[in-house]
């Protein structure tokens, strides 16, 4: 590669190791492939260079089974980093909330359900169609993620509701279907919303997956459960779930920290024992319960 080459593919994986991989050194990671200790590093950085720089990605339909016999189905990118979002693909621990879910329908069932940063639909989909939710309201602000979230929807069946600035007002809001869940995807950016707008969703239960990978992210998500504390519906805060894959402990630390100055008071559930998708056995992950 050219010097400037180069210094651009170093600049683009600094960036992604502080963005997206909650700042740990890509030769930090136990890499396990042989081939990884063989040959130099320099190929996989300019191998994870191309990904990140790469303008078209392929997308692709994968499916996930689910205990039901039914399953979800989603069109996702074949790259980790596309368009400038990691919300085009399915992360770790958006597949370990689900299965938590699956096992746990009562947190959902009949209630109304905001995610925050639903990247490509994979939990709120399986919640869906399993968990017999009143209402679901998808959220993201990158508006390709926007665009691929009401694809993906579509895609396994589900009607949208029109986008509408008070969605609790809604009509189709008030009236309860036994079949299926109302759903919405909403535009959220945490660091404009108001305490009204969100005020205005009205939801029981809110669930975020895999959106903890650098500082100004955990606070933006901090400073939104802040303001859905606020939230009171019948003299209650709405429940709070965040799930997460633990890449860096003082990412999660700064999380934490985050939540006591905000008054949040949080606790770790236990580790869940269904497998159901295709994540690294690895992977270590965790769901913090929050009360608002």
């Amino acid at each position: 590669m050219a010097p400037e080459e180069n210094g651009e593919a170093a600049r683009l994986l600094r960036s992604f190791e502080r963005r997206f991989l909650a700042a740990r050194a890509l030769r930090s990671f136990p890499w396990q492939h042989e081939a990884v200790h063989t040959e130099p590093l320099d190929e996989l950085y300019e191998a994870l260079a191309e990904v990140l720089t790469a303008e078209e990605p392929t997308q692709c339909h994968r499916s996930y089974l689910l205990p039901s016999g039914d399953s979800v189905t989603l069109s996702e990118s074949t790259a980790i980093v596309s368009h400038g979002t990691t919300g085009l693909v399915t992360w770790n621990a958006a597949l370990y909330l689900a299965e938590w879910a699956l096992e746990n329908p009562a947190a959902f069932t009949h209630r109304t359900v905001l995610e925050l940063g639903s990247g490509a639909g994979l939990t709120g989909l399986a919640i869906c169609k399993t968990c017999r939710p009143r209402a679901y309201i998808f959220s993201d602000c990158h508006s390709r993620v926007l665009e691929q979230l009401q694809g993906n929807v579509l895609l396994n069946g589900l009607s949208l509701e029109p986008s509408v600035t008070a969605p609790a007002q809604h009509p189709a809001f008030k009236t309860p279907d036994t079949e299926n869940p109302r759903v919405m995807v909403a535009r959220l950016d945490w660091d404009v919303v108001t305490a009204p707008q969100l005020a205005a969703f009205w939801p029981d239960i809110v669930i975020a997956a895999d959106v903890l990978y650098c500082p100004e992210t955990i606070l933006s998500l901090v400073g939104v459960l802040q303001k859905l504390s606020a939230c009171q519906k019948d003299q209650q805060a709405p429940d709070a779930y965040v799930a997460f894959t633990i890449r860096n402990p003082e990412t999660c630390q700064l999380f934490t920290t985050e939540l006591g100055r905000a008054g949040i008071l949080w606790e770790e559930l236990p580790r869940h024992d269904q497998k159901l998708f295709p994540y690294e056995e690895h992977s270590e992950m965790a769901i913090l319960k929050l009360t608002l």
